[in-house]
């Protein structure tokens, strides 16, 4: 089955901006995230479906080889989505290609001897997220042996390998082309381990589990990372580590709705309160705020509180804080507020009733032209 394009899965054109590229992606994700569709295969395929698109059209490089390539720019690990482990930048393979023809070979020696990225996922509570908090977290990975600090070897010495001559590099005759790659007996390094460590059999690391304390900073939001360098696996005999990422997953709020800077909720308000106007109080992050009902207020209108949203990481001014008012039906009524509510209504006859109700007068015009059209 081949693959949707990119911009079709995030809904968005192809000269779509970082912000609604973002917005994009955090409205799939909430709605098709695991956590929120336990058991959901279609909706797990989807998730990850828009994931994998916003990887790449959120990376200026990756975005540029798709729109010239397509999906064919990363079908042999060409930059594609979540490059890190496995997955290369175009620079690195253009450098790969070239370097081993004519004699670099740097790039794909440097690959070999870091260590590999790590991912983490991070779930936080929106209140977390919004004022920024530290969090300490726990990782199995692959760390420096501690019996020989990460060099991988007993006594500390090194030796010149003999296949190389301590270059780094072979040269290999592929017909009319001299070709030069890493050396395989000591991956381009030049030098072997005379002596290896016994607790590590030469390797320079051992399995283990890092205690690290994360910043997280003011106003993340779901589908954002943290980039922790030098804290992935460590590398092979005392070689750099990589690097971990932080992503961030926010959990879904009982109250209120991120889209974005702006949050979304829901305020109840009595029949009373809506017909004859009230001032309620409504939570917000920062305690709570005051919002004026006024009269004939029909359900579903929305008042907006400015600057009660959410600070993000990228942006200066807070957004809002958008409520919705939902008028509500009494219910466990008492014999008294039946008796009022049924002369309340009795007040409602004829045709005076409907300038009273706009939107049902609106409905039931609706309803009469249809009919009029179906038996006219």
């Amino acid at each position: 089955m081949s693959k949707r394009d990119y911009y079709e899965v995030l809904g968005v054109a192809k000269n779509a901006g970082e912000d609604e590229l973002k917005k994009a992606y955090r409205r799939l994700a909430m709605k098709h995230h695991p956590d929120r569709n336990p058991g959901d295969a279609k909706a797990e395929a989807a998730f990850k479906e828009a994931k994998e698109a916003y990887e790449v059209l959120s990376d200026q490089a990756k975005r540029s080889a798709y729109d010239q390539r397509g999906h064919a720019a990363f079908e042999h690990g060409f930059g594609g989505p979540g490059a890190g482990p496995g997955f290369a930048d175009v620079g690195d393979i253009f450098g790969d290609i070239f370097g081993d023809i004519f004699g670099g070979g740097r790039g794909r020696q440097q690959a070999q001897r870091r260590g590999n990225d790590l991912r983490y996922g991070l779930e936080l509570d929106l209140e977390e997220a919004v004022s920024g908090i530290e969090k300490k977290i726990n990782i199995g990975t692959l760390v420096d042996c501690k019996v020989c600090t990460g060099t991988g070897s007993a006594d500390g010495k090194l030796e010149t390998c003999s296949t190389c001559r301590g270059q780094g590099r072979v040269r290999l005759q592929q017909g009319i082309f001299s070709l030069q790659q890493a050396c395989p007996s000591c991956s381009g390094r030049g030098r072997v381990i005379a002596n290896p460590c016994k607790a590590c059999h030469g390797e320079g690391r051992a399995e283990d589990v890092k205690v690290l304390s994360v910043k997280i900073p003011a106003g993340v939001d779901t589908g954002d990372r943290i980039r922790l360098q030098g804290e992935g696996e460590a590398g092979p005999a005392g070689s750099p580590a990589g690097d971990l990422y932080v992503e961030v997953q926010v959990r879904e709020h009982e109250i209120f709705k991120r889209e974005g800077d702006d949050l979304y909720c829901e305020i109840p308000i009595r029949i009373s309160q809506a017909a004859l106007g009230d001032t309620v109080r409504v939570p917000t992050l920062n305690g709570e705020a005051e919002i004026k009902i006024p009269s004939e207020t029909q359900s579903g209108k929305v008042f907006r509180l400015r600057g009660k949203g959410v600070k993000s990481v990228r942006s200066r001014a807070p957004g809002d804080l958008l409520c919705r008012a939902v008028v509500e039906t009494p219910v466990n009524i008492t014999a008294r507020q039946r008796e009022l509510l049924e002369q309340f209504e009795d007040t409602f006859q004829g045709d005076d009733a409907r300038r009273h109700s706009p939107r049902s007068s609106t409905f039931l015009d609706g309803v009469k032209a249809f009919w009029e059209r179906m038996t006219g």
